[in-house]
């Protein structure tokens, strides 16, 4: 009788501990992946009061997770390790299989990527490039790397590239004259001149892509992307949100706030017909 009720409380307890570890589990923050263009530093005091607000009004708990390069965030997309996107990694032909699904998007969003110079370069076109230094951000970025090589060897125009691991690095390598030029992404440059008081020239300029979207990972259960989606939509016209949007606004010094939208999947086929098409080798570490 007592080896039963010794045996009866062993079970007890298993299923105590068992469900006590399952309610931990479910209490653990999901991890929401935001692709590196600045520093880690300027990310996190971008997207942090965001997913504060977002994380208060979904009840999801969100934890920002930054990888240290774009090679390093795509094979997490690739592994499936982020609940959440912000990102258009997932778009690579690789990284399909994935299964994230856009749910939202940055309103007017539309992004060239461009090739670009000092204001006093001796640079003047593309053709000027042969042989020639040039940085960029990474060999996983869409509009930094991927569109301008395309043009180059789609031109037959030679470089030699460095990787300065972030949108901002390519950049700042332009700015100390260690390359005459920098394949970068658009907008990015345009805050990044404002607030390094920097003058440039585009010498080449991509068509726009809508580029980046929130997404979620299929393991990522209806209701809770149902909750977060509809606090990032709703965020601009919160008091408490907007405020957040603008605070991160400042940081960058973007001219104006984040709003987000709904958006699909196939708004983005052009970035993956681009994929299917490209000349240049893309890379996945």
């Amino acid at each position: 009788m007592a080896k039963r009720g010794f045996a009866t409380a062993s079970v007890i307890m298993l299923l105590l501990v068992a469900l006590g570890t399952k309610g931990r589990a479910e209490n653990q923050p999901l991890l929401f992946g935001v692709i590196i263009w600045r520093s880690p530093t300027l990310t996190a005091q971008f997207w942090n009061p965001i997913l504060r607000h977002v994380s208060e009004k979904s009840g999801v708990s969100l934890q920002l997770k930054v990888a240290p390069t774009g090679p390093e965030h795509t094979a997490m997309v690739r592994r499936g390790e982020l609940h959440f996107l912000y990102s258009n990694h997932n778009f690579i032909k690789d990284n399909e299989e994935s299964g994230y699904r856009v749910f939202a998007r940055p309103k007017g969003d539309a992004q060239s990527g461009e090739i670009v110079v000092l204001k006093d370069s001796p640079i003047k076109t593309l053709a000027d490039l042969e042989g020639k230094e040039m940085a960029f951000p990474h060999t996983a970025a869409f509009l930094g790397y991927h569109l301008p090589m395309d043009a180059l060897l789609r031109k037959g125009i030679k470089i030699t590239g460095h990787f300065a691991g972030t949108q901002e690095g390519a950049m700042t390598q332009l700015k100390a004259g260690r390359v005459v030029a920098a394949g970068v992404n658009a907008e990015v440059m345009r805050a990044f001149a404002q607030r390094e008081n920097i003058a440039y020239r585009v010498l080449w300029s991509s068509d726009k892509f809508l580029n980046l979207a929130l997404s979620a990972h299929p393991s990522v259960p209806a209701d809770t992307v149902k909750a977060v989606r509809k606090a990032f939509l709703q965020m601009a016209d919160d008091p408490e949100g907007a405020k957040a949007l603008v605070a991160s606004a400042e940081v960058l010094k973007q001219g104006s706030p984040l709003v987000f939208i709904a958006a699909r999947d196939s708004e983005f086929e052009n970035m993956r017909r681009f994929y299917r098409n490209t000349v240049v080798k893309v890379e996945l570490q």
